[in-house]
Parts: structure tokens; C-alpha cells; sequence
């Protein structure tokens, strides 16, 4: 295993934690040792996932800085995505605990999660518009099935971030703690689900996924469009500019 990811397990839980502080962004090789090491926890017989990260910020998605999707975006893209199908499919309740920012595909990673536990300090960004970006990993199904379609509209639409407080009224936070708990009500969260009997619970977890995992493939292989198609635009080149510069951008629709 790499220094990037660290496992233990606490009696039926399976506890992993991302060490990319203090950001957290994922690649491609992140997420798929990622998805390799959940799925052998589970073949080992956990009931519950903890998943969380070391630093100030739980995941803020793809590194734009270090060169973003590459020069092959359709590939590139095709390849996380299919990595993040991994982790929406997980055959057992996975608990996100949300320290920080959760940004972008960073709020995709949380969402492919069946919980997500915050705190004040906690904020949900769906940057894509500020990027000049159709939204990905998922989120054009996921989102709106965890707050509704107006809220994720919202959160789309304005790319405003969520603060703890309001995503736990939403329904975007599961439970609100206070800031530097999160990790602990994480895993006193994925206790209580591993005290019920793992068979049901998986049976339970099939059945309450099972129109998400249908529509998933579908929804994902549109935003690898959409985005690749965004990607060539003027105004993604000045969003990712923007953006790493840390100023506001200016779009002109094209």
C-alpha cells in the first residue's frame, strides 16, 4: 500500500484515510487504490466503511494545479469515473467523515458515500460553474437524490458553497458534530450499522441502491461528455485560471 492511504479496522469496521493534506485532491491512481482497498475490506468481511483524511480539508477533487484531466480528457476522466462506480457499488454502508472542504469531484467522493457526517466548519462546494464545468462523478444523480432536485439545482447552478449547519438541514449531512468530532461520530456511526446483522444490512443497502446503481453508468458516461466538450471552452480556461489564481472569473459565453 502506498503512503497515500492507511487502513485498520476496529472490530467490524473498516476505517481508510487519505494522506494528500492538506487538500486532499485525488488522481487516478489515488482512487483506484482506493476502490482495491475497500472492496478486499469488505471481501475480509467488514459490515461498515469509515472513509476519511488527513488535513484541513476532506477532499478538494482533481488537482487542476498539477495539470487537471491531462491531455487526453475523455480517457482520463473515463478512468476516475469508473474508479468512483467502484465506490457508489460498495456492497456495504460507507459513513464520510466531512472535515473541511468538500469540493467538486471532492463532493462526488462524499455523495458515493451512504452517510456523510459534518460540523460547522464543514462546506459542500459544487464549483463546476465557477469553473465553467458540467458537474461529474455522479453527481447529476446522486446530488438530487440526497437533497432533492431543487436543492442540487441550487448547489449546481450558483457553485455556493453549503455550510455544515445548512447541508445537515438539507439532508446533505447525515450528522453534525462539532468541529473536530467528525471523525469519531463517524466511526460511532458505522458501529451501530455493523451491530446489525451484516446480511440484512447488505440485502437492505442492495435494494435501497439499486435505481442509483442503474442510472449511474448512463449519467457518468454524459458528464464525460459534457465536461470534454466544456473542457475546449474559453470560458473553462478562464474558470480553471480563476481558480487557481484565486480571483473571480470572468465568463463571456465562450
Amino acid at each position: 500500500m502506498s503512503e497515500e492511504l492507511s487502513v485498520h479496522v476496529d472490530d467490524h469496521v473498516g476505517v481508510v484515510e487519505v494522506h494528500r493534506p492538506p487538500d486532499n485532491h485525488f488522481s487516478l491512481d489515488v482512487l483506484t487504490e482506493l476502490a482495491d482497498t475497500v472492496e478486499r475490506l469488505v471481501a475480509d468481511g467488514v459490515r461498515a466503511l469509515v472513509l476519511c483524511s488527513e488535513g484541513k480539508n476532506f477532499c478538494a477533487g482533481v488537482d487542476f494545479a498539477s495539470g487537471g484531466v491531462g491531455d487526453s480528457p475523455v480517457h482520463t476522466l473515463s478512468a476516475i469515473y469508473g474508479q468512483g462506480l467502484r465506490l457508489y457499488s460498495l456492497p456495504v454502508p460507507v459513513i464520510a467523515a466531512v472535515q473541511g472542504a468538500a469540493v467538486g469531484g471532492g463532493l462526488g467522493l462524499a455523495c458515493s458515500a451512504d452517510f456523510r457526517v459534518a460540523s460547522p466548519g464543514t462546506r459542500f462546494h459544487a464549483n463546476f460553474g465557477r469553473l465553467g464545468l458540467h458537474q461529474g462523478f455522479g453527481l447529476s444523480v446522486s446530488l438530487p437524490r440526497i437533497v432533492g432536485a431543487q436543492k442540487a439545482a441550487d448547489m449546481l447552478y450558483t457553485a455556493r458553497r453549503v455550510p455544515g449547519e445548512e447541508a445537515y438541514a438539507i439532508g446533505l449531512a447525515d450528522l453534525l458534530v462539532e468541529d473536530g468530532a467528525v471523525r469519531e461520530a463517524a466511526l460511532e456511526y458505522a458501529h451501530r450499522i455493523a451491530a446489525s446483522a451484516p446480511l440484512a444490512v447488505r440485502s437492505m443497502k442492495a435494494t435501497m441502491r439499486a435505481g442509483l446503481l442503474a442510472e449511474l453508468p448512463a449519467a457518468l458516461e454524459r458528464e464525460i461528455v459534457e465536461q470534454t466538450r466544456l473542457l475546449a471552452t474559453k470560458d473553462s480556461e478562464a474558470g480553471v485560471a480563476a481558480s487557481l489564481a484565486r480571483v473571480d472569473p470572468v465568463f463571456t459565453g465562450e
